[in-house]
């Protein structure tokens, strides 16, 4: 699909890359019509992230300030981390150095708890499973890809979690996050999302991804 091109009523999409015009839905960017499940999904296969209230995003300290850190969310907003929030009691600057902490180049997991386009995201650790990120690799893909890295019902994200015996979090801002047993498994993970997100526009992706792996594995003599 292109933009300007007409959709199905009933299709599940997202602002901003599927408007509704005189009560017709029109896509916005290009990308692809999946009409394999109940409903029809339009798949954008160009975007930007936009922060969601609510999303579980990979953020990269940009900077270090006197009572937040500021981080890339690989988005057009910066997001904005409270002292009080990771460290999870009143901040005093003066006994305090945020470089200790967080550093610039640390990746964190966060969860963005407010944005209304008028100032840059607010972050929190606050949750399970949140926090800097300390062993493994980020990979980065185009945030539109990240519904193709996952799958329907997670039969991408499942079948290469089993077939690498990677741990894997994907971030809905385009970062994901492994945790591979060895070098060779990490680098047959890397190779197989980037393919996915190469040929995110064609079907059938999920069984030529697995039979990819399947020969790397091979050839790197990885069981």
């Amino acid at each position: 699909m292109t933009p300007g091109d007409k959709l199905p009523g009933d299709v599940e999409a997202k602002e901003p890359y599927v408007v509704e015009i005189n009560g017709v839905k029109v896509a916005t960017t290009i990308g692809l019509l999946d009409t394999s499940g109940e409903k029809p999904v339009y798949i954008p296969l160009q975007s930007i992230y936009v922060p969601r209230k609510g999303d579980v995003v990979i953020g990269l300290v940009q900077s270090v300030g006197v009572v937040n850190w500021t981080l890339d969310i690989n988005s057009p907003y910066n997001g904005v981390l409270p002292a009080s929030d990771f460290l999870g009691r009143p901040y005093n600057p003066a006994t305090d150095d945020l470089s200790q902490y967080l550093q610039v180049g640390d990746y964190v997991k966060v969860k963005i708890v407010a944005f209304d386009r008028t100032r840059n995201p607010l972050l929190t650790v606050q949750d399970k499973g949140l926090g800097k990120i300390v062993d493994g690799k980020i990979i980065e893909v185009q945030p539109s890809k990240v519904p193709r890295v996952i799958g329907k019902k997670r039969s991408m994200l499942e079948m290469l979690k089993k077939e690498t015996g990677c741990e894997i979090f994907v971030a809905v801002n385009g970062r994901i996050h492994v945790k591979c047993p060895d070098e060779d498994r990490e680098t047959i993970l890397i190779l197989a999302i980037k393919m996915i997100e190469r040929q995110a526009h064609t079907t059938g992706l999920t069984a030529r991804v697995q039979e990819y792996i399947e020969e790397l594995k091979k050839v790197k003599g990885v069981e």
